[in-house]
């Protein structure tokens, strides 16, 4: 339990976006930020629990902060970050592929979508505890180093193909185009003489009323 209060207080001593929110309420309100942090915490999980658009909150709470820090990321000149969220985003991408199959299961448990908040959070926190951290390099990147290969040649396989795919069907598309085009040619070309026998044809009309007279 200690050890856990110990975290939590390191935690509200980084300068981040969240840490400075409670400092700035600190000075204002007066009330100790562990305070104002643990009642923010129980009443996010509350929400959570009964709220009325618990997915969409949970689903911010897990993209909008990430995507704002990692944008600072990009903008800074230090590669550290990028690579935190770089990490953070893969983890969470694989998040999302599981919860999809699973979602339709697991959103009818009352406590899914507060532990699926606290899952994305402690993907986020910083630390030598981020949680993205510890699942991409005890679990993604083995996996990763040991089937990439195999990964690579199916990409490549699969490119290879859908160029081929792309190739017959533009193929299949000119040469449409050119018979089309030969279909069309000819039967304009057969438009034009009947306007040539006109003059003709009236010749031998006049010719026919001078023989009459």
């Amino acid at each position: 339990m200690d050890g856990l209060r110990q975290r939590f207080e390191s935690l509200l001593e980084q300068r981040n976006l969240a840490t400075e929110t409670l400092r700035a309420l600190e000075a204002k309100t007066g009330v100790d930020k562990r305070y104002l942090a643990a009642g923010a915490t129980t009443l996010l999980s509350l929400y959570l629990l009964f709220g009325y658009g618990a997915p969409l909150l949970c689903n911010l709470i897990g993209f909008v902060y990430p995507a704002y820090a990692s944008i600072k990321a990009i903008e800074s000149p230090s590669k550290e970050d990028d690579t935190v969220w770089l990490t953070y985003w893969v983890v969470y991408s694989l998040f999302g592929l599981a919860e999809f199959f699973s979602d339709l299961l697991l959103s009818w448990f009352p406590f899914y979508y507060v532990g699926k908040c606290a899952f994305l959070l402690f993907c986020m926190i910083p630390g030598p505890w981020n949680g993205a951290h510890m699942l991409y390099r005890r679990i993604i990147r083995p996996l990763f180093l040991k089937h990439h290969e195999a990964v690579d040649n199916i990409m490549r396989d699969l490119s290879g193909r859908a160029l081929d795919v792309a190739a017959g069907v533009t193929r299949d598309v000119l040469q449409t185009l050119a018979r089309s085009r030969a279909l069309v040619t000819p039967t304009a070309m057969v438009v034009g003489p009947p306007l040539l026998l006109e003059p003709t044809i009236a010749k031998v009309t006049v010719t026919q009323l001078q023989k009459d007279k």
